[in-house]
């Protein structure tokens, strides 16, 4: 069984935050795959399904960011799963707007939801899908520009790049992480002038 984490913040208020991007990737992959509905467990939202032909569940943490590893926690425990079975899906300040990378184990990075998964699960061996945000120049504008929603804009490259995570999300539960970075650059490059 695989488990996809969806990093963000609860609540309407919060719904289209650049922070959020975690969430509704997750929400995506649910749709695509015709998961079952949301429901309260473990600090979260869960949903049951099957991905690239095996059980999955999804879920979406509602203790706020910097304690979802709360949530990540019980529902690895109860489920009796290795950090290897974790797939997570959160913001990242450091890649251009839609750009995804994958990576296995590593740092925090100075992201509160992973400091809080870290501090919360066995170890750091979990699959982490890094979600293109960009950075605003500035240091002092951070907090602003993932709390501020994605502009009209963004749409460009946003519902592109959920749709082809989505799309693809059966290679992360096969573990194959480079072919679905592979996948994600060819669905979601620029269209070519000839």
């Amino acid at each position: 069984m695989h488990l996809l984490v969806g990093l963000g913040n609860p609540g309407a208020g919060h719904a289209g935050n650049r922070h959020n991007i975690g969430f509704m990737a997750v929400d995506e992959i649910v749709r695509r795959h015709g998961f079952g509905p949301w429901r309260a467990k473990f600090q979260g939202r869960l949903s049951e399904g099957r991905l690239g032909g095996a059980k999955a569940l999804a879920l979406k943490p509602q203790t706020y960011m910097n304690n979802s590893g709360q949530s990540v926690g019980a529902c690895v425990r109860f489920h009796g799963l290795s950090t290897g079975d974790v797939t997570v899906f959160y913001d990242d300040l450091d890649l251009a707007p839609g750009r995804l990378r994958v990576k296995t184990g590593g740092g925090h990075g100075g992201h509160n939801g992973l400091r809080s998964l870290d501090a919360h699960l066995d170890d750091k061996d979990y699959r982490r899908v890094r979600l293109g945000i960009g950075h605003p120049g500035d240091r002092d504008r951070v907090t602003g520009h993932v709390l501020s929603d994605f502009a009209k804009a963004d749409r460009d490259w946003l519902a592109p790049l959920l749709d082809a995570v989505a799309g693809h999300a059966g290679l992360l539960a096969a573990g194959d992480a480079s072919g679905f970075m592979n996948r994600i650059a060819l669905a979601t490059r620029p269209a070519r002038d000839d």
